[in-house]
């Protein structure tokens, strides 16, 4: 799931697992590895760009990249993620459930607010029920659907009451919601229309850094807090973390070839990535991928509402080189499924790809009672909006717009500015949304938000009773296998009714200055090298 584009003001309808009577846990590492044991803090400032301001700092509402990036270094996550989707700890140290609607979370203790109030249980169960009271908008508040009261037992832990047992939920929860500091937030008459933005006093958060200066349109620096514990010696490395911001990413690129910045927030362009590799003075690092390129068709219009005209786009793409071409083959076929490869235990490859044929998606939309004019193209005109700082999809929105062409079908290409792309999406305001999930982690989740008819990244407005039925069995069964059958029913159905376009999954490769080392590379474009422990760890070489 990507926390943006975000979200219509949804409640996700999260149903679960059944009984769960013995707790989950897990030991949160208290140090990074042992290899970063020799760092030590120094006065060096870690520049980082990025192509996009950030214009919400209030982690509780959905946020587009550059503000995900800047609000992480300061308010905390329960837990991590691994490669392959598994939660891992983070300010939380245990998590799971008491009972079948009652779920907990430990805490460390030695986490501290960076005006020095000592951040506790009471942080994590008042920054829960306020999402919950005041719904702003965005992935975190849809995760709560089944969550009715959080409750503060002791300094160091937390009791969720749920109205239905719901085995995703402590981890989605965990993963996906910033913890705010009470005292800060609570002055606000609600958390969903909090600015956050720094003029009563600045900011105060727990992360490795603090913001401490923005010019819009430049920069936005954050400074080094006098603890951190979750990173080898209990303090960030680098005294600050600039991030810059650049029209797009060629323009980072010479930025960092020029040593105006040390790092490049964004995934490399796939054309970039060799190149970059052999540039003597830079690093490239990869993070796995755990998302979906896709295009949604909006069946709210009254064209696209038809399968046999959903059918005939997908038959009118190119995906082999779309891959082999714009992805120069560092993406791999999910089958047209949302279950993507990565995810072993649920991945199908019975689902095969839609195939690129023009002459079928020409008889498709003939069978959807479509006359083609003397040049062979048919009537319906569709307009795909794709954010231009995206430069993969901003390339394959191209070839798209061509092979449909091909197929007789005309496709308007909108690019916009990143911002102006959210909020068309919100609104709902496309034909075709095309663009990414950095991080589709659960399927019984994910699809609860992506196709269910609440679910607040439900693009495509898709109302289907046969894949209602099968996500909700999926979310409220205890047996894996029958978990997993049910999910590839549920994508087989996606696949085959086109409500959802899924064209690729990529590992995304990330540069950085090779003055600096110590990064610490997670999956996704939102984590990869400029997570907190890794900009925390960061270590000017010399």
């Amino acid at each position: 799931m990507r926390p943006r584009p975000t979200a219509r003001f949804r409640v996700a309808a999260l149903a679960a697992a059944g009984a769960l009577l013995a707790a989950t846990a897990a030991c949160a590492p208290q140090a990074p590895p042992a290899s970063q044991s020799s760092q030590s803090t120094g006065d060096a400032t870690l520049t980082i760009a990025t192509t996009t301001d950030v214009v919400n700092y209030n982690p509780l509402i959905g946020n587009s990249r550059s503000d995900y990036w800047v609000t992480n270094l300061m308010y905390p996550h329960l837990l991590g993620i691994d490669d392959t989707g598994k939660k891992t700890a983070s300010l939380a140290t245990k998590w799971g459930y008491v009972s079948p609607t009652k779920a907990f979370y430990e805490i460390r203790d030695d986490m501290t607010w960076s005006d020095g109030e000592k951040l506790t249980a009471e942080d994590v169960a008042w920054t829960l029920n306020a999402v919950k009271k005041d719904k702003p908008s965005g992935t975190f508040y849809g995760q709560l659907g089944n969550m009715t009261k959080a409750e503060a037992v002791s300094p160091t832990r937390v009791e969720m009451d749920l109205s239905k047992p719901d085995s995703s939920i402590v981890e989605e929860i965990g993963f996906w919601g910033n913890v705010v500091p009470e005292h800060v937030f609570s002055k606000a008459s609600s958390v969903a229309t909090f600015a956050n933005d720094g003029k009563d006093g600045g900011w105060v958060g727990a992360g490795p850094y603090t913001l401490t200066k923005v010019q819009v349109g430049q920069s936005y620096t954050l400074d080094r807090v006098a603890s951190y514990p979750l990173v080898e010696g209990g303090k960030p490395k680098a005294a600050q973390v600039v991030f810059r911001v650049f029209p797009d990413v060629n323009t980072e690129i010479l930025a960092l070839q020029s040593g105006e910045v040390d790092v490049i927030a964004n995934a490399l362009p796939p054309a970039q990535v060799d190149t970059l590799s052999k540039t003597a003075g830079i690093t490239v690092a990869e993070s796995k991928g755990l998302g979906y390129a896709h295009m949604t068709y909006n069946m709210k219009q009254a064209d696209l509402a038809k399968t046999k005209v959903r059918q005939a786009l997908a038959a009118a793409v190119d995906y082999g080189t779309i891959r082999s071409v714009v992805l120069r083959d560092q993406a791999v076929s999910t089958g047209s499924s949302p279950l993507m490869p990565v995810l072993a235990d649920y991945y199908d490859p019975s689902i095969t790809e839609y195939a690129f044929d023009p002459a079928a998606a020409r008889t498709l939309m003939e069978e959807a009672g479509y006359t083609a004019d003397s040049s062979g193209m048919f009537p319906p005109t569709f307009r795909m909006i794709y954010s231009l700082q995206d430069s993969v999809t901003s390339q394959w929105a191209t070839l798209v717009k061509d092979s449909s062409a091909k197929a007789g079908i005309k496709v308007e290409l909108q690019g916009l500015e990143r911002n102006t792309y959210l909020a068309k999406t919100d609104k709902g305001d496309f034909d075709i949304y095309a663009g990414n999930f950095a991080i589709m982690d659960d399927p019984a989740t994910n699809m609860t938000l992506t196709y269910l008819p609440d679910g607040i990244i439900n693009y495509s407005y898709v109302d289907d009773p046969a894949l209602n039925e099968l996500i909700t069995q999926a979310t409220v069964t205890q047996d894996k296998a029958q978990k997993v059958d049910l999910m590839r029913q549920a994508a087989k159905i996606v696949r085959d009714n086109v409500y959802d376009n899924v064209m690729y999954t990529q590992n995304l490769s990330f540069a950085y200055s090779d003055k600096w080392t110590g990064f610490v590379s997670q999956p996704s474009e939102l984590l990869s090298i400029v997570n907190p422990e890794s900009l925390a760890s960061a270590t000017k070489v010399g």
